[in-house]
């Protein structure tokens, strides 16, 4: 009888698939804890002016988004090519702008609508007239608190 045995054949060992489902559950945990939902399908152009003060607005979760720009090549066929606001995810007429800002309040606690603020995201090809008509319907909506939403860059470069 020898001391030592002999090795079988050189086969590994079946691998062992016990921790798998651990594994997909965590995979699962994180993409589900690290996703998050995009809440607007942009549907205008929106390449955004630069300039070089900005602030960084603390609560997001205060903040109304207006966008403003031509349609998105997409939505060119049949809403032209004249700028456009987009409230949510439809485009809006500028008197539809008062009723989003009262819906928007409706939606929010009534001790967080003191700091609201409206986020104007708007293309720098667009008219400044129709930012005037979107500023003229938020102070009849008496939505003071605007912002200027706008890329850190050199503001000079921008005009050229």
């Amino acid at each position: 009888m020898s001391k030592f045995k002999k090795k079988k054949s050189g086969d590994l060992p079946a691998i062992s698939t016990a921790s798998l489902p651990d594994i997909v559950f965590m995979l699962l945990f994180f993409f589900m804890v690290a996703t998050t939902m995009r809440e607007t399908t942009l549907m205008v152009k929106n390449s955004l002016p630069t300039a070089d003060q900005v602030e960084k607005l603390d609560k997001k979760d205060l903040v109304m988004y207006i966008y403003a720009g031509k349609p998105s090549q997409r939505y060119q066929q049949k809403y032209g090519t004249e700028a456009r606001i987009q409230l949510n995810d439809k485009f809006a007429d500028v008197s539809e702008v008062q009723s989003f800002i009262y819906s928007e309040r409706d939606q929010k606690r009534e001790e967080l609508i003191p700091y609201l603020t409206t986020a104007l995201k708007v293309d720098k090809e667009t008219n400044m007239g129709l930012v005037s008509d979107i500023k003229q319907e938020l102070r009849k909506a008496e939505a003071l608190k605007i912002n200027y939403t706008t890329i850190q860059g050199d503001a000079t470069q921008a005009q050229n």
